[in-house]
């Protein structure tokens, strides 16, 4: 009996230790798994985070491309009006009646006598002012004029372009800031 007794014991031993075994074991999984749900977790966050800031980068992107789209607009509008308001200013001077013309042709022309002595003037087919009307030498018409005058020498070597298509080109040119705040601001 002795032999069952030694049989028993160490049953009974390894019993115990397979339980410490099992323990110890259930314990380790429980610290990998403890471990592993610290890592995901960490690893969830760091994610979250990632995404987070990726999404308010894209709006920021998107507001930011909206807002210059937006910007692109509003100047191909204000340069559609300001066209629109040269070509008025332009169309309302050569529809000028014949004797405001005259008044404004004989200033241009008193204007280049500084430049051209005799001038010769070239106008619209549209104008009939003589010579003397003008004070110029003599006039002649040219088809790609549509308002106002160019003052030339007799040689030809020296010209004055008063034409108000020109005179208003550059006028606009040195005004336009000027004239784009008071239309928009």
């Amino acid at each position: 009996m002795a032999l069952d007794n030694v049989v028993k014991e160490i049953e009974a031993s390894a019993s115990v230790r397979a339980g410490e075994i099992e323990s110890q074991a259930e314990a380790e999984v429980r610290a990998i798994l403890a471990e592993a749900d610290a890592l995901i977790s960490d690893m969830k966050e760091k994610e979250d985070k990632k995404l987070k800031e990726e999404i308010e980068r894209l709006k920021r992107q998107e507001l930011s491309s909206a807002e210059l789209e937006s910007k692109k607009i509003v100047l191909s509008k204000k340069k559609e009006i300001l066209a629109k308001a040269f070509e008025t200013v332009l169309a309302d001077l050569e529809s000028a009646p014949r004797d405001v013309k005259l008044e404004q042709y004989k200033e241009m022309v008193k204007s280049a006598k500084a430049v051209i002595d005799k001038p010769k003037a070239i106008v619209s087919p549209k104008d009939d002012f003589t010579a003397k009307e003008l004070g110029v030498k003599s006039v002649e018409t040219d088809p790609r004029i549509r308002a106002g005058l160019i003052l030339q020498s007799e040689d030809g070597t020296v010209e004055v372009d008063m034409q108000y298509e020109t005179l208003l080109q550059t006028i606009w040119n040195r005004e336009i800031k000027a004239l784009s705040d008071i239309l928009f601001e």
